[in-house]
Parts: C-alpha cells; sequence; structure tokens
C-alpha cells in the first residue's frame, strides 16, 4: 500500500512539474503574461474566476459622491414580504443584496452573509449602462458631434482594414463586427486579458473586423472600452471624474463609487468593475425609471434616452430579432410594460420598470442562464421567442418585486 501510494505520488509530482513547465513556456512564446496574475488572484486565493469583491485586487479611481447627498426615503414593511420560497431561490442564486424602490420610496432592503448597505461590490457589465448614459451627455453637450461619427476620428490608432468604417453607434448597439472573443470562462480571452491585464486600449485597438458593422448584434465587451476612451479624448477628462460630476454628484449618490484601473494611473475598466453600493446603483434604476431624470434634474438627455431604450433592427447570433438591447442597455417587455435593464455576469442586476415605477436591484455570485433558442422547439410563441437571450432569473426578480410592491401597499 505504501510502496502504490509513493508510486502514485511520484507519478503526479512529474506531471504537475510537466503542467508547470509547460504552462509557463506556453505563457512566454504567447507573451499572455496576465495569465499570472489571473491565476494568481482566483485559483491561488481558493476562487475559480472574478468575484464582485475584487475591487483591492487592482489599482482603482474614485467616482466622487456630492458634498450633499439625497438619502433614500424608506417605506419597508415590518413582514417579510418574500416567502420562504423565494428567500430559498435567493440563496440557491448566492444573492448577496436585494432591494426594491417603488414610486421613490425603498419597499425592500436585504442583505445575505457579509455583505451589508455600506459593501460595494462589483457592477461587472452593468457599467456599460452607464458609459452609454454618459456618452449620452457628451453627445448633448457637444462633445460628441454625432452617434454617427467613426471611432478613428476620437482613436487614431484605431484604423486599417475596415475599422474606419465603425461609428460610435455600432459600438454602442454591440454591432461593430470586431473579432473580439466574449468568454468569461475562457483565460485566453480578450475578456480575460482585459481584466487581469495591464494595456487596455493597445488590447481594443488592435482588434480586426470580421463582419459588416452594423448588421449583427454580438455583445463584446471590447465595444464598451473603445467608448470610454472615445469619452476620454472628447471630454478631455478621464472617465471617473466625468462619470463623477455628470451623473454620481447629480444623483445625490450616498457613497463614492471605485473603477478598476488596468493599471497604476491607468485606464479604467469601463466594460465592468465599477464598485458600488446596492442603494446607489438603485439610483441609476430610478433615473432610467423615470426617462432620464432624478426627480426634476434631466440627467440624461431626453432625446438621447428615447433613442438608447430602442432596439436597432439586426440579427442576435442566435438568429431572431433584435428585441432585447437598444444602445448598450438591455430591454424586455413584461405584461405590456417596457422593462429597461443592466446587468452583470455574476448576476447584478439593476431593473427599471417606468410604467410601474418600479426599480429592482440585485447583487450575487451567480445568474441564471440565459434562455436559448431551443425553447422555440416547444413553444414558438412571440412570448417565448422575446425571452431569448435574457436569464431565467430576471423574470423571477421582476415578480417577486411586483409581488412585494402589492404586499406592501
Amino acid at each position: 500500500m505504501k510502496h502504490t501510494l509513493l508510486k502514485w505520488l511520484k507519478r503526479t509530482g512529474w506531471f504537475v512539474l510537466i503542467l508547470f513547465l509547460s504552462v509557463n513556456i506556453f505563457i512566454l512564446l504567447s507573451g499572455r503574461f496576465y495569465l499570472y496574475k489571473g491565476v494568481y488572484y482566483t485559483y491561488l486565493q481558493g476562487e475559480t474566476s472574478p468575484t464582485i469583491y475584487d475591487l483591492n485586487k487592482f489599482y482603482n479611481s474614485t467616482v466622487e459622491a456630492p458634498k450633499k447627498t439625497q438619502p433614500w426615503v424608506f417605506k419597508t414593511s415590518k413582514n417579510e414580504l418574500l416567502d420562504k420560497k423565494d428567500l430559498k431561490y435567493m440563496e440557491t442564486w448566492m444573492t448577496s443584496s436585494f432591494l426594491i424602490v417603488k414610486n421613490d420610496q425603498v419597499i425592500y432592503e436585504r442583505y445575505w452573509d457579509d455583505h451589508h448597505p455600506e459593501t460595494v461590490s462589483n457592477s461587472f457589465s452593468a457599467a456599460k449602462t452607464i458609459v452609454s448614459i454618459l456618452i449620452g451627455i457628451a453627445l448633448e453637450e457637444g462633445d460628441i458631434k454625432s452617434l454617427d461619427e467613426p471611432v478613428r476620428k476620437y482613436i487614431p490608432e484605431f484604423s486599417g482594414k475596415g475599422k474606419e468604417k465603425i461609428t460610435i453607434r455600432h459600438l454602442l448597439a454591440m454591432s461593430s463586427g470586431l473579432d473580439w472573443t466574449e468568454s468569461g470562462k475562457n483565460p485566453l480571452s480578450e475578456n480575460a486579458e482585459s481584466y487581469y491585464g495591464w494595456d487596455l486600449r493597445g488590447l481594443v485597438t488592435r482588434q480586426h473586423v470580421e463582419r459588416i458593422p452594423g448588421k449583427d448584434f454580438i455583445y463584446q465587451s471590447g465595444n464598451s472600452q473603445l467608448l470610454a476612451f472615445i469619452l476620454e479624448e472628447a471630454t478631455g477628462k478621464d472617465l471617473s471624474y466625468y462619470a463623477s460630476e455628470k451623473l454620481w454628484k447629480p444623483i445625490g449618490a450616498e457613497s463614492d463609487a471605485f473603477w478598476s484601473l488596468d493599471k497604476e494611473n491607468g485606464a479604467e475598466k469601463a466594460f465592468c468593475c465599477l464598485y458600488s453600493t446596492t442603494r446607489d446603483f438603485a439610483r441609476i434604476g430610478k433615473v432610467l425609471a423615470n426617462h432620464g431624470k432624478w426627480n426634476d434634474k434631466q440627467v440624461i438627455p431626453a432625446s438621447y434616452f428615447d433613442e438608447m431604450v430602442k432596439n436597432p433592427e439586426m440579427t442576435t447570433e442566435e438568429g431572431v430579432p433584435n428585441t432585447r438591447y437598444g444602445l448598450h442597455i438591455w430591454t424586455y417587455v413584461s405584461n405590456g410594460h417596457p422593462v429597461y435593464y443592466c446587468r452583470g455576469i455574476k448576476g447584478q442586476y439593476i431593473i427599471a420598470i417606468p410604467g410601474e415605477q418600479l426599480v429592482i436591484v440585485r447583487t450575487g455570485h451567480i445568474r441564471a442562464p440565459n434562455i436559448e433558442k431551443d425553447i422555440l422547439k416547444s413553444a414558438n410563441t412571440k412570448e417565448n421567442q422575446e425571452k431569448i437571450g435574457h436569464p431565467s432569473d430576471l423574470f423571477e426578480y421582476i415578480r417577486m418585486a411586483r409581488e412585494a410592491a402589492t404586499a406592501n401597499k
């Protein structure tokens, strides 16, 4: 027995050594040095992927809150508005916070584990909508002349081999036609390099065109990052500073937010990684639920808001008409009411239903899978077709919030 175990350890040891050497040789030959950082911050920390609490793993910049904040009004119930089945569902998907706003009042707020009202957590791709909002403001103020301007006007090195045909609008609609590999699991994808690497500008400007711009909706984080560089070139201001002045302060945020950088004094990871409290994320939802307004102040220009929430006529990668995505914002129609929402890969949601004056924020560690095209095989209805591409848990959070709002009357 002892001899057998010793032999196994020797064999395993050689395997591990060979694997270690092979991985290092691959990294050295390919130049993918960001993989060292990725391994250190995931597997060596007991994780298998990025987390919502990665703020201190990277350099970051501050999106300053105003000196005079505008706290939420609370109208919470003494009774638990979610039943045991719903709470179990929340735990199954490792929810960290759930907040509901009805008619500008917080009617439900709950936190799990060590998450609390002052905790800031990663927005992941929910930040993309904030980038779009800032583009709309820059457009209204004349720093950007038109959404149909070519990207290369603001980023000169983004040119050649068809890239000169890509416009700001193509980036916003996720129809740039670039060859960015969008993956939350593939360590060799551009997503992994953009998260753990230190040259975002080089990464996104080196992309190649592989499709006709404006034809197909294909979700790519590189589009969002290019928009951030356009914003900085157009306004002459860092993204975090601009976000503070044009959004965070006007909506009366209670806490500073933080944006991860690719290196010290580097570029914000605009495609993700805006860290905020649940309550302040809900402020974005309130603006979306009120046609771009915070109270009486028009934060998102009204004309841009109308364009942002429309679905450009395109075909999705599943081969169905685009009914799910506007200009960097997800859209859906539920019970006859338009739903606008931001979402992140770990189940970050900022959901706004204007017709019901309902805002929902959910943060957590897992998101349910997207509803796939296969659903059409069993029930090819318009309702089911329009659910394609939306995560199944989205509908559960909307249902819970509606039931809570009814119970809290």
